[in-house]
């Protein structure tokens, strides 16, 4: 299983929200850039940024981000704000590896449908859920539309993978999460990634045995250091298989 070490960004600093409240962030204090590297330091294959000014229209962030992915040295997934096709293929030319997308995916599925056929294994889906439906807009906006309906809808696409983040549980009841993701793996196509659900190892030694999670960000827990990027990728490494002795 792939370990996403998590960098949320909000006007230049690394942030952590409450249930996606943008007005209420936790800031921490250190260098963007150099946690970036100490991640691929850590011996991370990927790291995953959301850009939550780039949701409001806000794009002040962009040099920052493309410093990291620059700096890096590991592949980048970024989410937030992607909203045009002008707009996702803008960061696939500044070298991002993957792009997250949920509201263009709600409003245009056609349009992310052709993106993720001319751009394979680049395109991530983003399933926001809140209270049973898709939520977005960063959070803010109910769709009409049930996750499963929403995944169905991507079935042909080539999608690198599918995020799901439970909104409604937010760390709070991590077993309901648990419950939502794997149901919604059961029936997706593409390998799906599980958001806001790591506090700490054992959250991912119970993830990996769910058939079809390819992946996990953990974001919160390295920041309030309940978890370190080497301890997530140790826990996420597949066991051995048995081997037979033979006489």
């Amino acid at each position: 299983m792939m370990i996403y070490p998590t960098m949320e960004l909000q006007n230049g600093r690394c942030v952590t929200l409450e249930k996606g409240r943008l007005d209420e962030p936790q800031i921490w204090h250190v260098d963007p850039v150099e946690t970036a590297r100490s991640f691929a330091a850590a011996g991370a294959e990927w790291m995953h940024i959301t850009d939550f000014n780039a949701i409001e229209g806000d794009f002040s962030n962009e040099e920052l981000i493309a410093e990291i992915i620059r700096a890096v040295g590991i592949p980048v997934q970024l989410g937030g704000g992607m909203r045009t096709r002008e707009h996702v293929e803008h960061w696939i030319d500044r070298g991002a590896g993957r792009i997250v997308i949920g509201t263009l995916a709600a409003r245009d599925p056609q349009l992310v449908q052709e993106l993720a056929k001319h751009h394979p294994d680049q395109i991530v889906l983003a399933v926001d859920v809140y209270q049973g439906q898709v939520m977005t807009d960063g959070w803010r906006q109910a769709g009409a539309i049930s996750p499963e309906d929403f995944i169905a809808a991507f079935d042909s696409a080539p999608l690198a993978g599918i995020l799901v983040t439970d909104i409604d549980s937010d760390m709070s009841d991590v077993e309901a999460q648990l419950g939502l993701i794997s149901g919604l793996a059961e029936q997706a196509r593409a390998p799906v990634i599980a958001s806001g659900v790591v506090r700490g190892s054992d959250d991912i030694s119970r993830l990996k045995y769910i058939s079809n999670i390819s992946g996990a960000l953990v974001g919160r827990a390295l920041f309030r250091k309940t978890l370190t990027v080497e301890e997530a990728l140790a826990v996420a490494r597949p066991e051995p298989e048995p081997v037979a002795e033979f006489q």
